[in-house]
């Protein structure tokens, strides 16, 4: 089965917001061995958008659309979809309903036009939104597999990978199993990471390895297809054990973990608590592990002592320390780091000062940062050079900080990143 993903927004054409849709669904058909030839974007016009399901028509068995399902006018992808086939819309009764809910939960008055999110193609097979209002639908027409998801990434991912991905893997009639896992990396590039793995790559059958790079982070998913279970899960733990033997030291986690995720993960089951002081990062640390479930349980607090004048009221540093050494250096990031542990109490503390840039402070280049952390055991710094623009250098410490702090929590022996 080959596939092609038409995501509609018009707000993707200008640029606005990114269509991250379209990797996700990508990286899931690939999954189930559907061949993904074509990416198309569609503004917001029922023209355009039926030229390019006519176009789509002659070289995909299956086209998925993404967004243009909700109440609006200018949501026109199932109305469009129905003209070109010939079908009509219908309500669902279930989806109404929980639109209805919906609203009376929120204490709001439900619009008319919100009904329109309840049609689907008369005919089709409702996928349920658990995540938001708009249905999904799988709709067969002619030997073509005409599939409608909502656009939000928060509504169309659930959907897909635990209502849609299913029904496909049963349309497929595959007797095969198809499992994956990822390997995530951090502090490697990769190139580098490549060609460390150079012959293991090129030797790839089953299971096949996938890198991809994003935001510093490298991630190796590992493919296999075979009759059970228990031997897919047998060829991807060979393969993983090769390529750890190569460059384990670089290994934070697995599948979804992320860096924020894994921190969170190893201090609620060591039972430690975490504190933060920020100077260039301004609360993002903060808020990386905030936005983790359970952080709660772990995040005590913290302070944003960005000016010099805040260091000294919020974390009591002295005077003389700022003067000899200056708020970008590592004396700070450890009296910072100590000072934020005693201020809340906690097992664990980060401390986060530098030069995002453009410009240098003072002797300090721009993209200088050092990094506190502080524990029961003492406290080390990490000077980092970045060289990226002001807030790409602010997320990256993030990121490195939270990178230093897992391998703390592991024991592990950190290295220069």
């Amino acid at each position: 089965m080959n596939a092609e993903i038409i995501a509609v927004g018009s707000e993707l054409l200008l640029g606005q917001i990114t269509n991250t849709n379209a990797r996700f669904l990508s990286m899931h058909l690939a999954e189930l061995g559907i061949n993904v030839y074509h990416h198309t974007v569609v503004g917001d016009n029922a023209d355009q958008l039926e030229k390019a399901i006519a176009i789509a028509e002659e070289r995909a068995d299956l086209i998925i659309f993404s967004g243009g399902l909700g109440p609006t006018k200018d949501d026109l992808t199932k109305e469009t979809i129905a003209r070109h086939l010939g079908t009509e819309l219908a309500m669902d009764e279930e989806a109404l309903e929980s639109i209805e809910e919906f609203f009376i939960r929120a204490k709001r008055p439900m619009t008319e036009n919100n009904k329109k999110q309840a049609l689907v193609l008369a005919g089709s097979d409702v996928l349920v939104n658990r995540h938001g209002m708009a249905p999904g639908m799988l709709y067969k027409h002619d030997d073509r597999v005409y599939m409608l998801l909502p656009g939000p990434p928060k509504e169309i991912e659930p959907m897909f990978q635990f209502e849609a991905k299913p029904k496909l893997a049963h349309m497929l009639n595959k007797a095969e199993v198809i499992l994956s896992h990822v390997l995530r990396f951090y502090g490697i590039g990769e190139a580098e990471l490549e060609d460390r793995l150079q012959d293991i790559l090129d030797a790839q059958t089953n299971p096949t390895i996938a890198p991809l790079a994003s935001d510093g982070e490298v991630t190796l998913r590992i493919t296999a297809k075979t009759d059970t279970e228990e031997e897919a899960w047998e060829l991807i733990q060979k393969e993983k054990q090769a390529i750890l033997a190569r460059v384990g030291d670089y290994l934070y986690g697995y599948d979804d973990d992320s860096l924020a995720s894994k921190v969170v993960d190893l201090l609620s089951e060591s039972g430690k608590t975490i504190s933060a002081a920020e100077s260039l990062t301004a609360g993002l640390f903060q808020s990386e592990l905030a936005a983790i479930p359970g952080a709660s349980a772990v995040l005590e607090g913290g302070v944003i002592t960005y000016s010099e004048q805040a260091k000294k009221d919020q974390l009591g540093l002295s005077p003389e320390l700022l003067e000899l050494h200056g708020t970008v250096s590592e004396d700070t990031a450890i009296a910072m780091a100590e000072a934020c542990r005693r201020k809340f109490g906690t097992d664990v503390s980060v401390a986060l000062t530098g030069a995002a840039g453009p410009d240098a402070h003072g002797d300090q280049p721009a993209g200088t940062v050092w990094i506190g952390i502080a524990t029961a055991d003492g406290v080390n710094a990490y000077r980092l050079q970045l060289s990226g623009m002001r807030n790409t250098n602010r997320l990256r410490a993030v990121k490195l900080a939270l990178s230093y702090l897992i391998r703390t929590l592991t024991n592990n022996k950190t290295r220069k990143i």
